[in-house]
């Protein structure tokens, strides 16, 4: 399993196309935050989920056996249990990485990936990962290039 900077880097600086199993259309959601991000910082977000036709302006397929491309990464925002027949899918359409997002964890499913070819990255978030590697904690406002030991004012009672 890919656990260090230089492969986290590595694979995110050479995948370009992002399968996102479970992605939601609700903006709130961590998968739709961390797509959105992922677009906004170059990389093509292909959402995998029925239950919609579109998500952030990309169109949604069914199962990643549907989608008519080469995808780098299959992302997974899923249960643990559900990851081992999206393991299957994603050594079936040829993709590079199975990706598990944080709080899941199916090493069987990553196993099997890494025996099939693929490189596996467990309980971890791809867009905390290329905010952290390539620069982008600004995104949102977390870096605000100030730095103080005064309370600021709106936090004063």
């Amino acid at each position: 399993m890919v656990d260090d900077i230089p492969g986290l880097r590595r694979i995110l600086k050479t995948s370009k196309v992002i399968a996102v199993v479970g992605l939601s259309g609700d903006w709130f959601r961590p998968s739709y935050f961390a797509a959105k991000y992922m677009l906004e910082h170059g990389y093509t977000v292909i959402p995998v989920n029925p239950k919609y036709d579109a998500i952030l302006g990309q169109k949604s397929y069914p199962s990643l056996r549907d989608i008519p491309v080469k995808v780098d990464i299959v992302d997974c925002f899923r249960r643990t249990e559900d990851i081992a027949p999206i393991a299957e899918d994603a050594i079936a359409i040829g993709a590079k990485v199975l990706w598990q997002q944080l709080g899941v964890n199916n090493a069987e499913a990553a196993r099997k990936a890494e025996a099939a070819g693929l490189e596996a990255v467990v309980d971890r978030c791809v867009k905390i990962e290329h905010a952290r590697l390539f620069g982008g904690l600004n995104w949102c406002g977390v870096n605000t290039r100030v730095i103080s030991a005064k309370r600021p004012q709106w936090l004063s009672y």
